[in-house]
């Protein structure tokens, strides 16, 4: 689950995360890499200094794409320092400042810790520097051990996977979901089918699931399938028009291709009588699922929407 959960992620981020077309990200692997346009490389100690030029896109660049905003006191032409330690430090603080801004704008990251975030060289810097060193907590808030976990080198992989993968959904969360909008969907209503089917509720405590902002979008899936059945399978080959349903959840109701071919549809019409009229409209089995699936994928990439979704 977890794996697809990332996989998910780093394609949405390669696609749409950055302002000049694509750019491919790794978890955790580029995120934690490309901090700064000017910084060192692996071999850190012989002091080598590199210049990454300025089409490496950073962090703070696909942040600012996404939300329109710079986080305080960062830049992405910033250098980091020669020192390793020092390097260390400045970019302990960076993760800092970063998770605080996403946190001030509603994202829920209390198990991210900044240390999750560096590099594993950074990390046993970090944890060596927090075991050797008494500090006191009045004058270095940095270098406080309240929240101090040594962790193997291979645990901490994993964390920093898992973590950098949180930070990506919360950016998502956060910047992205809240530009659905309810204002183009309302019109529909007074379709006198639609009259007939329950309501979504869009108060932010009715669902314990799901946000205001998706619950739009589950309207705007039930709107369009509502408006759409009778037009896209009135001449369907493999059964009747299909009755009406309730969508509530992404997973379950989306499985058999008709929801998403419903929304398609709506701004594709012409996608009718080249593929979805030949999908199955109350399939029962496996196979009958993969081939609506198939028509589907097929119909996206006949209008070039190739966002990598698998059948």
């Amino acid at each position: 689950f977890f794996q697809k959960t990332l996989t998910a992620v780093k394609n949405w981020f390669t696609l749409f995360g950055w302002s000049k077309g694509q750019n491919p990200v790794s978890i955790p692997y580029s995120l934690r890499r490309d901090v700064c346009k000017d910084q060192m490389t692996s071999s850190q100690e012989t002091g080598f200094k590199q210049n990454l030029g300025k089409d490496t896109k950073t962090v703070y660049d696909m942040l600012f794409h996404l939300s329109g905003q710079l986080l305080p006191g960062i830049t992405s032409s910033k250098s980091l320092p020669l020192d390793p330690v020092e390097r260390m430090l400045q970019l302990h603080q960076q993760h800092s400042t970063l998770l605080a801004f996403l946190k001030s704008q509603g994202a829920y990251l209390p198990h991210v810790m900044p240390e999750f975030l560096l590099e594993p060289d950074d990390y046993k810097k970090w944890i060596k520097m927090q075991t050797v060193l008494t500090v006191d907590v009045k004058n270095s808030d940095i270098l406080s051990d309240k929240h101090l976990f040594v962790l193997e080198d291979s645990i901490f992989e994993m964390m920093s996977k898992r973590a950098w993968t949180d930070v990506l959904l919360q950016i998502y969360k956060v910047f992205v979901l809240p530009r659905a909008s309810s204002s183009n969907i309302t019109d529909l209503f007074s379709l006198e089918s639609l009259q007939k089917m329950p309501r979504i509720k869009s108060e932010p405590l009715s669902s314990n699931i799901y946000s205001p902002y998706e619950r739009t979008i589950l309207t705007w899936l039930n709107k369009h399938y509502e408006k759409n059945r009778q037009t896209v399978w009135k001449d369907c080959q493999k059964g009747e028009v299909p009755p009406m349903r309730w969508i509530v959840n992404f997973d379950r109701d989306l499985l058999d291709g008709l929801v998403l071919a419903a929304q398609l549809a709506a701004y594709c019409p012409y996608l009718i009588a080249t593929h979805f009229v030949r999908m199955y409209t109350d399939p029962r089995t496996p196979e009958q699922f993969l081939h609506n699936c198939l028509i589907l994928v097929s119909a996206m990439h006949a209008v070039s929407l190739a966002i990598d979704i698998k059948v």
